[in-house]
């Protein structure tokens, strides 16, 4: 019986043992767990430090070789100054002649410079507001006219202008002068917008496809006539709508400026047309180019 007691007390003398030092490297588990976390932390602000000097570093050579670039072209027209000297004082000009001289020359090229960037400016502010223009014409015009199928009629802006291509099947049937109905809708539409563009030039361009008229049609000899006639009959709707007639010029180009060469029924339908061609008026911006 006592033996068996003495082996008891031995186990639990063992297993305390154990648990202690258990709980001690525990502990210093975690004290080195926490010096690694701070050592990281360290580690990585001496990299950002690291970091950061080197782009410093970087910056400072790059001064320095633009310092060295610049010094060196001083010293080049210093040089390139003392030779001119040198030659005109064997010349037989004084040193005060040649540097009033050259202050001369200086003022007189300061001034055309910025005489020239005076225009420049003002040739830029003019190019922006046209353009400002056009794309504020363009917006009107769409909106006027949203209406209506893109087949029947697209707008686009191209060098400047505003192009709005009416289809023939808008305005008129095969042959024919007389705009129909829902093209003379679309005209008058158009008309609401353009008679409030006071600065704004109005070109009408008829055109048509490469299948001559038919014969005996009344008026009319070849497609010249039919496209100049569909231009005049377009501009009387227009004017009638309240645009000012003399910002109005109608066109006839018959048929010799196709979109589609091609000898097919979907070319010469779209070869059909009429152009309405808006531009900005240019004066001021010729008076400008005018004293360049």
């Amino acid at each position: 019986m006592k033996k068996n007691l003495l082996k008891a007390s031995v186990f639990l003398l063992a297993g305390s043992m154990a648990m202690s030092s258990c709980v001690v490297s525990k502990k210093k588990y975690d004290d080195l767990l926490s010096r690694k976390n701070t050592l990281e932390v360290e580690k990585a602000d001496l990299e950002k430090q690291k970091l950061t000097l080197e782009q410093q570093k970087a910056a400072l050579e790059e001064e320095k070789a633009s310092l060295e670039q610049a010094k060196a072209e001083l010293e080049q027209q210093k040089l390139e100054y003392q030779q001119s000297l040198a030659q005109a004082l064997k010349e037989g000009k004084t040193l005060g002649e040649n540097l009033n001289m050259s202050k001369t020359q200086i003022e007189r090229l300061n001034a055309d410079l910025k005489a020239r960037e005076q225009r420049l400016a003002e040739l830029q502010r003019i190019l922006d507001e046209k353009e400002r223009a056009v794309t504020n014409l363009r917006n009107k015009v769409t909106n006027a006219l949203l209406g209506f199928n893109d087949k029947d009629l697209t707008i686009n802006v191209r060098n400047g202008k505003v192009y709005v291509s009416l289809a023939e099947q808008l305005l008129f049937n095969s042959g024919s002068t007389k705009v129909d109905p829902k093209g003379e809708e679309a005209l008058r539409k158009l008309a609401a917008v353009l008679k409030e563009q006071k600065d704004v030039n109005v070109l009408i361009e008829g055109h048509t496809d490469d299948v001559p008229i038919a014969r005996g049609t009344v008026g009319m000899q070849d497609n010249w006539d039919l496209s100049v006639l569909r231009a005049t009959e377009i501009t009387r709707i227009l004017t009638n709508a309240g645009v000012d007639p003399t910002r109005v010029t109608p066109s006839g180009r018959s048929l010799y400026v196709p979109l589609d060469e091609a000898k097919t029924k979907e070319a010469r339908q779209k070869n059909r047309r009429t152009e309405i061609i808006l531009t900005p008026k240019l004066d001021e911006l010729f008076q400008i180019l005018e004293t360049t």
